[in-house]
């Protein structure tokens, strides 16, 4: 008996593009992956600076060089007046209303905004800021239209 003939076989083509929604929700979870790396760093008294590829070019030589470049993550969390910590989600540069009238989540301490952070990633994986993403997005994209 062949070693194939116990797999599932089908005729599968790859699709061309991801939609715009899962689009944007990939970017979200990337954002949100950096706060919950960014509060993890603040807890444990380190810091965090991802890097980026940037290409540069030389002014003496005229080469065009890539060049490692550390990124500023702004944290979405504060304290609020009555000492607690606010977290909000934010879509570039908007801040997503997730209910509404409501644009933050009130947490008391780091174990409780890292708690928060991962439900509020598989929320975004699970499609349920779907409309508050599109609503962001077309926001800011409506500002590019003349």
């Amino acid at each position: 008996m062949s070693a194939l003939s116990s797999l599932k076989l089908v005729a599968a083509k790859r699709p061309t593009q991801m939609s715009s929604v899962q689009v944007r929700r990939n970017k979200l979870v990337g954002k949100i992956h950096h706060q919950i790396k960014l509060a993890e760093a603040l807890s444990t008294g380190t810091t965090y600076a991802p890097t980026r590829l940037r290409s540069m070019r030389d002014r003496h030589t005229g080469e065009t060089k890539t060049v490692e470049m550390p990124m500023h993550v702004r944290q979405w969390w504060f304290v609020t007046d009555s000492g607690s910590v606010a977290l909000t989600i934010k879509y570039g540069s908007k801040v997503l209303e997730i209910s509404k009238g409501k644009n933050a989540i009130e947490v008391t301490d780091g174990a409780q905004l890292l708690k928060a952070l991962n439900q509020v990633k598989e929320a975004v994986i699970a499609g349920e800021l779907d409309s508050q993403i599109e609503l962001a997005a077309n926001t800011v994209k409506a500002r590019f239209k003349k």
